[in-house]
Formats: structure tokens, C-alpha cells, sequence
């Protein structure tokens, strides 16, 4: 029988990701979330193109939702955003993730949207777990690690001579 003197939870703890499999899963889990979006968002263009009415719709039914007046209030004075802006943003953004470009930036337009439908949405019959704050989670999950950094094209563009010169644009493109 063994004892260890020292506190495990006292240690610090790091996420290595500098190993193959972890840029391979990495690259699948962006590739599969952004695929997620994109389809969501062409599927409503080829549908609707961008008069998505369903969203303005929905919008002004959610009187006794946890945002209260607010969705009823945007459905009913910003359809001109809405309609157009739910389809071609989460195509947008689903193009971006699984290209890896500018991966941060568009993960946190998808971290928006999902805050949006997870809170909009309130179905919590299995409480607060659900398929909508999953993909909030994967959202942020891609901004934490920079996920665009593996296998995609942020890669490429974060050894570019402009990029070097003004590293602060690695915090959009990861």
C-alpha cells in the first residue's frame, strides 16, 4: 500500500495540446461544428433565401420566456436584421469555423447565437442541459483552444508578414 504526502488537487494542472491526436480531435470537433452551423444556416437559405420570417415569428410568440418583453420587442422592430442576418450569419460562421479562418471571431458569433437560443429557446423539462447550451459549449470551446490554429487555414495566416506585425490579430484568427 501506497501513500502520497502531497494534495493532487493542490497542484497545478496543464492541458498539454501539443500532441497529434489532440490536434486531430481538435480539427474534427471544428470541421463537425462548423458543419452544424453552416447546414443549419444554407438549409434556411435555400428554404427562405433571406426573408426568414420563422425567426420573427418565433420571436413574438416568446411573451413568457426568461428574456420577457425583450424577444417580442425584437421580433416586431428588427425583422430587417433578423430575417436576413439568422441565415447568413450562421452560414457565415459555420464557413469560417470549418475553414479556420478568423475562428475565434466566428465561434464567438456562434457563442451569441447560442446564448440567444439556449435562454430564448427555455425548454428545461431535463433542466438546463440541453442541445443548445451543448453547442454554446462547443463554441467555446473552439475560442479557448484556438482550434483554427489545427488543420485549418489560421494556420497559414497567422505566418503571414502582417499577422507578425500586429500579433494581436492572432486573438481573431485562432
Amino acid at each position: 500500500m501506497s501513500y502520497q504526502a502531497t494534495n493532487p488537487l493542490t497542484d497545478d494542472f496543464e492541458l498539454a495540446l501539443d500532441g497529434p491526436w489532440t490536434a486531430y480531435w481538435l480539427a474534427f470537433l471544428r470541421l463537425v461544428t462548423g458543419w452544424w452551423f453552416f447546414h443549419a444556416g444554407v438549409t434556411k437559405l435555400i428554404e427562405d433565401g433571406l426573408s426568414y420570417t420563422y425567426g420573427t415569428a418565433y420571436l413574438k410568440q416568446m411573451t413568457g420566456t426568461a428574456l420577457g418583453p425583450i424577444p417580442v420587442w425584437m421580433g416586431n422592430n428588427l425583422a430587417w436584421l433578423i430575417e436576413p442576418g439568422v441565415p447568413l450569419f450562421e452560414t457565415l460562421i459555420g464557413l469560417a469555423v470549418m475553414a479556420g479562418v478568423l475562428t475565434r471571431l466566428a465561434a464567438a458569433g456562434g457563442v451569441f447565437f447560442m446564448a440567444l437560443f439556449w435562454i430564448g429557446n427555455a425548454e428545461f423539462g431535463h433542466g438546463l442541459v440541453n442541445a443548445d447550451l451543448m453547442g454554446l459549449l462547443l463554441f467555446v470551446t473552439i475560442i479557448v483552444v484556438g482550434a483554427g490554429r489545427y488543420y485549418g487555414l489560421g494556420a497559414i495566416i497567422e505566418r503571414l508578414e502582417f499577422v507578425k506585425q500586429h500579433p494581436r490579430l492572432r486573438y481573431l484568427l485562432g
